[in-house]
């Protein structure tokens, strides 16, 4: 096949996207055709497919894929968020903006023990949107600390989007989920930085809450803080601290993460037989979405590949005389835009397989070409999570329309979240200028690990 015909798959696979068509059939469907040219309509063809589907099945770490969402899917229906909700905002409540502060705190521990982008959207923002109605806070305040906070999924472990993104990019999960932490982290606290100065300056878009005279004493205070933080940690170090303390693999961490979430839903009263076949049945539905995306996504990048399309690639790029920078950028650019119209799945699909074989060719900072696609994996998990919230399409708006009451208005969502778009393109040029963001905590483990 010719190199030139390689490189028409995507404009192929964008208008059929445009026209409406599933992501998933659109994928296979390319596939289909360009693969079925590519080997003459031979049986080849079929082989090819069918490794494809082999290999996906086959692969041991895609079997976290359905734990976490699990659960995900339990965490939402055991009452912790409730009691986290309570607990944090004792504490903040005080604060400039301390409803939203406290907010942004709970989506952090909410998506470090669920794993699952849009849960924390939805669980946190029922409970947190009437509270900040009620005490009058600004509405795009609101609207932009819940998309933005409920976004941190994308880049707090453990992440389902990082399960397919390391098989795809060829790089080590437990690694990714460490290399992601200080810089999820980091996001979070620009997030509640911007909170207090914000509210700071003007206090009519989020005030401090009037004391409470009903407000427990101190040693009460922490009592209540212990009882609703200690199930969530201990969750949270079942799942990531095995992880990068390297006593189990991804896999087996989501396990004793869903057997976890099980036990703490029984121990709060709320596991029951419907809520436990909810629970799997969203978890069936969601894993046949992504596997499904998965298995095209991978006959996609095997036929692009065996047709040239990588080598024609790198051609266009040296033709282009890009330095090693702006091919960067233009990966990260192209993973933006896709976020406007794919979802997360999908763009690491489309996007990875093509990227990761020109980054890791490229030297950055004189680190070796491992360091520089673990670096690339969290750049690339960080624009995304930024395009999760750019308008016109920001998935991250269409979750909190579908659970906002009518007062708060998609101008609201629009408006709110913009100074929050401003702090990803902050917390992405501090990963890009200091690699070791994301790459000192994992080379830490690894030594550790290694004595």
């Amino acid at each position: 096949m010719d190199v030139s015909l390689a490189l028409w798959m995507f404009p192929a696979l964008m208008a059929m996207i445009f026209f409406g068509f599933p992501v998933a059939f659109s994928l296979f469907s390319v596939a289909f055709v360009f693969g079925a040219i590519a080997f003459n309509f031979s049986l080849p063809a079929v082989n090819l497919f069918t490794q494809v589907i082999d290999s996906v099945a086959s692969n041991s770490i895609l079997a976290a894929v359905p734990l976490f969402i699990l659960m995900g899917s339990l965490f939402e229906r055991s009452g912790i968020a409730e009691r986290l909700f309570e607990a944090i905002h004792l504490w903040t409540r005080r604060l400039p903006g301390g409803l939203a502060v406290g907010t942004v705190i709970l989506c952090v521990i909410f998506a470090a023990s669920s794993g699952v982008v849009g849960a924390t959207e939805s669980v946190v923002g029922l409970l947190a949107i009437p509270v900040m109605l009620r005490y009058a806070y600004d509405k795009g305040l609101i609207a932009g600390t819940i998309c933005a906070g409920g976004s941190l999924g994308t880049i707090i472990p453990p992440s389902v989007v990082v399960i397919v993104l390391g098989p795809v990019a060829d790089v080590d999960v437990g690694g990714l989920f460490m290399g992601m932490l200080f810089p999820g982290l980091i996001l979070a606290a620009l997030y509640i930085i911007y909170i207090l100065v914000r509210c700071s300056i003007w206090p009519e878009d989020g005030r401090r809450l009037p004391p409470d005279e009903n407000e427990p004493p101190l040693a009460r205070k922490l009592w209540i803080t212990a009882e609703a933080l200690v199930p969530p940690l201990t969750l949270i170090f079942a799942v990531l601290g095995t992880i990068i303390l390297g006593w189990a693999t991804p896999t087996e961490a989501a396990a004793m993460g869903a057997f976890g979430t099980i036990v703490l839903t029984l121990v709060y009263g709320r596991l029951s037989f419907s809520v436990f076949k909810e629970a799997l049945v969203r978890t069936l539905l969601v894993t046949a979405m992504i596997l499904t995306i998965l298995v095209a996504g991978n006959m996609f990048a095997n036929v692009f590949t065996i047709s040239g399309g990588l080598i024609g690639t790198q051609r266009l790029v040296e033709a282009a005389e890009l330095s090693g920078w702006a091919t960067l950028f233009i990966l990260l650019l192209l993973a933006f835009i896709a976020g406007f119209v794919l979802d997360l799945i999908s763009i690491i699909l489309i996007i990875i397989p093509i990227a990761i074989p020109l980054i890791e060719k490229i030297e950055f900072y004189g680190m070796d070409p491992s360091q520089v696609k673990s670096w690339f994996c969290v750049l690339f998990l960080i624009v995304i999570q930024t395009s999760y919230l750019t308008p016109p399409m920001a998935p991250a708006i269409f979750y909190l329309r579908g659970i906002s009451p009518p007062e708060i208005k998609l101008s609201h969502m629009y408006k709110g979240v913009a100074p929050f778009i401003a702090l990803e393109v902050i917390a992405l040029a501090l990963v890009i200028l200091f690699p070791g963001l994301a790459l000192w905590l994992p080379e830490q483990m690894w030594a550790l690990s290694r004595h």
